[in-house]
């Protein structure tokens, strides 16, 4: 269909502009001659071509914000991710990957029976039914510790005290602009649902700048050789000071 040619992804609305109907199964007859995908995201609203689709080495793939999968919908996706895990997961660990939430589609696929779950740390760790592959995930979980240290926010408590408060946002102003903004993304993916918001309250940012550095951080946009490049970032304190006191000037 030439519509996916020029925009690669449409909704159900522009499918039926473009086919000249307001029937839906007339255009779900056109895409399955054509092998589509739904989006897993935004409620499966947006379609696409397989063929069009680049997916990554987790079967994921996201255009202009929008996810998909090569297992479906996010129900089959959430399934497939577990399953194929090698430690099992915690849903904070999916919804980092996905990007969206993924508590009820984890409660449908525990009473349907498709997954298994186990209390560890306060948390429901989710893993296969299969007995060897239940078995191996467990094992592998115990042994890299309940809760990777890559997972924990800093915000994830509220046991932080204001003294810590205060020496991240201390540390956070010492970042250049890009810097900030990959932080913020970094620990508002650590987060999930929610996390953009949680952030902007403790760094005082926009909810839309933490949102391009997660979409950054996922999408490995980052200008690389702004990293650690000499005289990239900000001055040193100390550097700055001595520049500006007035014993320098005299000199």
């Amino acid at each position: 269909m030439e519509l996916f040619r020029q925009r690669t992804v449409a909704t159900m609305a522009e499918l039926k502009t473009v086919l000249g109907t307001n029937v839906d199964t007339t255009v779900f007859r056109k895409l399955r001659e054509l092998d589509y995908v739904t989006s897993y995201s935004h409620r499966g609203r947006y379609y696409t071509l397989l063929e069009l689709a680049e997916f990554d080495d987790r079967g994921l793939w996201w255009f202009r914000g929008v996810g998909f999968s090569k297992y479906g919908t996010l129900l089959a996706t959430t399934e497939a991710l577990v399953n194929t895990s090698e430690s099992g997961c915690f849903a904070r660990e999916l919804e980092m990957v996905l990007q969206v939430g993924v508590d009820d589609a984890l409660a449908k696929l525990v009473k349907q029976g498709h997954l298994a779950r186990e209390k560890i740390a306060g948390r429901y760790l989710y893993y296969s039914t299969r007995t060897r592959s239940k078995r191996a995930q467990l094992t592998a979980r115990r042994a890299r510790g309940s809760t990777p240290s890559i997972e924990r926010s800093i915000v994830d408590t509220d046991e932080l005290s204001d003294e810590l408060k205060a020496a991240i946002v201390l540390f956070f102003s010492l970042l250049d602009e890009q810097q900030r903004r990959l932080y913020a993304g970094l620990e508002a993916l650590k987060l999930g649902r929610g996390g953009d918001r949680r952030i902007a309250g403790l760094l005082g940012l926009d909810t839309k700048t933490i949102a391009r550095g997660r979409r950054e951080l996922l999408r490995r946009d980052v200008d690389l050789e702004r990293v650690g490049k000499e005289g990239g970032g900000r001055k040193p304190v100390e550097k700055k000071l001595r520049r500006s006191s007035p014993r320098s000037k005299r000199s």
